[in-house]
């Protein structure tokens, strides 16, 4: 039972120690009565003054009574306002991507990207085409010739962008175009199938999702499970063979 401490008010003096209740209007009230009697030898009362104001008003006597008999400490429902979540805004989110990537000089139909904490939709032209497996991509120049074949050689040139457009790699500031055997897990699982249907001289932006894409974490080149978007210009395509230089030793040479 939930106990609770109300202060006694004094009042003159009457028959000393007692205490006693009396009904009023509301929560039941407790009063107690004090005097300052003396007595002599014979034990005939000597009168004396009332007890002080000022002293009264130090004598505080504490009782516990039922919390219940006292309204203060009644507790009720608390009627707490439910937090709705705003509404899946969008417009906004997507005129915020196209923003940050205008300032990233991000190419032409470049895709936008709307991300609301780990949910992100790809917003892109009627051009762009979507594999079973999640790869998105748009051939700006198809080639001609044969697509590459595990065991051989690619040589081609790439342009790397993030969701927002700024450009993180880039073969043609290099000097010199990449060279990647297919097949032999050297490459992105996305970026190798994308350029696996491609074509010598063929040009082709693709779109990677994070499920193709590269492992995350401080030791690898990407540090957080986004889209990565890829300019891809296919050169060539080289037949490989290996070759017994010395015993044991071998190695493999790309024509």
């Amino acid at each position: 039972m939930l106990m609770a401490h109300i202060p006694i008010r004094l009042l003159p003096p009457s028959s000393c120690g007692t205490i006693s209740g009396f009904p009023a209007l509301g929560p039941k009230k407790h009063e107690m009565r004090c005097c300052s009697h003396k007595f002599n030898d014979e034990g005939i009362r000597i009168q004396s003054g009332p007890v002080s104001e000022k002293l009264r008003r130090r004598l505080l006597i504490f009782i516990s009574v039922p919390a219940s008999s006292f309204l203060l400490f009644q507790t009720f429902p608390s009627l707490g306002k439910t937090k709705t979540k705003n509404p899946y805004d969008e417009r906004r989110l997507l005129e915020q991507n196209k923003r940050v990537q205008r300032e990233n000089n991000a190419p032409e139909d470049f895709p936008s990207f709307v991300r609301e904490g780990f949910e992100v939709k790809v917003v892109a032209s009627e051009k762009y085409l979507k594999t079973n497996s999640g790869l998105i991509y748009k051939d700006f120049e198809v080639g001609h010739g044969d697509c590459p074949k595990a065991g051989q050689q690619v040589t081609f040139h790439y342009i790397g962008y993030n969701e927002s457009g700024r450009r993180i790699d880039s073969t043609y500031l290099q000097g010199s175009p990449a060279k990647i055997r297919m097949g032999t897990n050297a490459l992105v699982p996305g970026f190798e199938q994308g350029i696996g249907e491609m074509r010598p001289g063929g040009k082709r932006r693709i779109i990677i999702p994070p499920e193709l894409g590269p492992p995350v974490g401080p030791s690898t080149f990407f540090s957080a499970k986004q889209f990565e978007v890829f300019d891809v210009e296919l050169l060539s395509i080289q037949d490989c063979t290996r070759r017994t230089i010395i015993g044991f030793y071998s190695d493999v040479v790309c024509n």
